[in-house]
């Protein structure tokens, strides 16, 4: 008989590491996956263009039933799973469905972190996570006008890009002084506030929020300095916390996340985890890259060619905030004995800053031209000495004479 693979979570983490293992060892384990949402597995990322009408839920499904069903999955979508019994090595869905395996993976992601302000349950405030939001936000458009956006990430810019291009009135909130500020040092976050001011958006900086007001349905944002503005629609995006509810209840070590080694099993051998819920050397992850390669080496070790190893690594943020290039990667922002090379651009758009650090190349921000972005990273990646490159370095790779 096969060993049974139980697999929670049906999105991107958890499909990627089936995908993999089917690869290298295929029909290996009596597959059964379980996901919260009644869909295949799709694209979260490009959740954004289906908002913005550039796409449909059907251009961005990357395994349909039919994909399950070929590979011999067994997929319970719509019904996740409520309790782990490692004693009894078993799992029960919310429907009362008990399966039992041997290897069980968690790729449970994450939660959008809702606001507890007074007001946060009121109709019409949503997060922007799943397919459902994004049906529940279009919806709005059709018939409201106000959407206040909370949270100045990428996250945030895109739904607010999103939301206008269904014609709404929309007003992001941030509470820093400054757009993207996890990615984006200062004056690179001026250019893109002006730049996205210009198509219509609306921004309201330092802002803290204190009251969502309305009584049947949301109507308002209200500001702790007392002033408020009108919403009928309000969108929390105001950052995500690792979803380990379950795995806690399990009594799986957690910290701030699922804890890990470097071959993704948690302290319980027989149970691995990926993706947003997991903390690996005290990081927790959001973005595609490291996932791909935790997918890669889990599955490995799912296989049995366990010899990868998980290793963190820099990874760049490449935005492509409604139509402008974002480039960054490192340490952006610089410190004692740092130094900067900047140049700005005005008439075409364009800011680069990189920050050197004892004649290495520390961290780079790049607005408008990103081509060199790569190449940056590459240098950063390598540790080289960047010092005989210093006077081109902010105009890119020098072709090398004949």
């Amino acid at each position: 008989m096969k060993p049974a693979l139980v697999v929670i979570g049906n999105g991107m983490a958890g499909m990627r590491t089936v995908e993999e293992l089917l690869a290298l060892a295929p029909g290996m384990y009596d597959i059964t996956v379980f996901g919260a949402e009644p869909h295949g597995n799709y694209n979260r990322i490009l959740l954004s263009p289906v908002l913005a009408g550039e796409k449909t839920v059907d251009d961005i499904m990357l395994n349909t039933r039919e994909w399950y069903a070929q590979n011999g999955i067994t997929l319970h979508a719509g019904d996740p799973v409520e309790h782990i019994d490692r004693r009894r090595r078993v799992v029960r869905a919310r429907s009362g469905l008990e399966v039992r395996y041997d290897r069980l993976l968690l790729a449970t992601g994450s939660k959008p972190f809702i606001i507890p302000v007074p007001g946060h349950q009121l109709p019409g405030v949503l997060a922007f996570r799943d397919i459902g939001d994004v049906d529940a936000m279009l919806a709005a458009a059709r018939d409201h006008r106000h959407a206040v956006v909370i949270g100045g990430g990428l996250l945030g810019l895109e739904a607010a890009n999103g939301l206008m291009r269904q014609g709404m009135d929309v007003t992001v909130v941030h509470v820093t002084d400054a757009l993207m500020n996890q990615q984006l040092d200062k004056p690179a976050a001026k250019l893109l506030q002006a730049a996205l001011e210009k198509r219509g958006m609306r921004f309201l900086l330092d802002a803290q929020t204190s009251e969502i007001t309305g009584t049947e349905r949301v109507t308002g944002v209200r500001f702790q300095d007392g002033s408020e503005i009108p919403a009928d629609l309000v969108v929390m995006t105001a950052g995500v916390r690792p979803n380990i509810a379950l795995a806690q209840q399990a009594g799986l070590h957690c910290e701030r996340a699922i804890v890990v080694d470097d071959t993704l099993q948690t302290y319980d051998p027989r149970v691995y985890a990926v993706g947003e819920c997991v903390q690996h050397r005290r990081a927790t992850f959001g973005l595609v890259a490291p996932i791909w390669e935790q997918a890669r080496v889990c599955a490995a070790h799912l296989a049995g060619t366990g010899h990868r190893r998980y290793v963190q690594q820099a990874a760049p943020t490449r935005l492509k905030v409604t139509g402008i290039d974002v480039y960054s990667v490192g340490d952006f922002i610089g410190g004692e004995g740092s130094e900067d090379l900047v140049l700005r651009d005005a008439r075409r758009g364009v800011y680069k800053r990189l920050v050197l650090d004892g004649g290495r190349l520390a961290g780079a921000v790049l607005y408008g031209d990103v081509q060199d972005g790569p190449w940056y990273f590459d240098l950063i990646q390598k540790g080289a000495d960047v010092s005989a490159l210093r006077h081109h370095l902010l105009f890119g790779p020098v072709p090398q004479a004949a």
